[in-house]
């Protein structure tokens, strides 16, 4: 079995969005599971007897279903120690301001850089489960 540098969930309603960001991911050693929109992460996550263990999630804002502060807010109080990235194509400096403050690892807009990603991910894996000591 391959090393790999964790497990990254990619949430976006885009199709071409989620295979770029798995492509870039996956090159960078990550084991990448998608999911259209929140209501899909969500019962990725759930099924089976255990839950999926992720490092990082990375997810759009604006989607159908379950859209993405909707998400969020869920994977917070069931994963607190799990990062968040959002990676979204409609840009809000109040949303990015609340979600910065309540704990997000970063906040990026669509197209999103490879690099940029790469960087948003690793500096989430860095602070995993940090949370629960402060």
């Amino acid at each position: 079995m391959t090393q790999t540098n964790g497990r990254v969930m990619v949430v976006d309603d885009e199709a071409d969005v989620r295979t770029i960001a798995r492509m870039c991911l996956e090159k960078a050693g990550y084991i990448v599971i998608e999911a259209e929109d929140g209501e899909q992460a969500i019962k990725e996550i759930k099924q089976g007897d255990n839950p999926v263990m992720l490092d990082v999630i990375v997810t759009d804002i604006n989607m159908p279903k379950v859209n993405g502060l909707e998400a969020i807010n869920f994977f917070q109080q069931e994963w607190p120690h799990v990062p968040l990235i959002v990676m979204t194509g409609y840009p809000n400096l109040e949303t990015a301001k609340e979600l910065m403050k309540n704990g997000l690892v970063d906040y990026l807009v669509k197209p999103v850089d490879k690099e940029k990603l790469v960087a948003a991910v690793e500096k989430g894996m860095s602070q995993r489960g940090l949370s629960s000591f402060s």
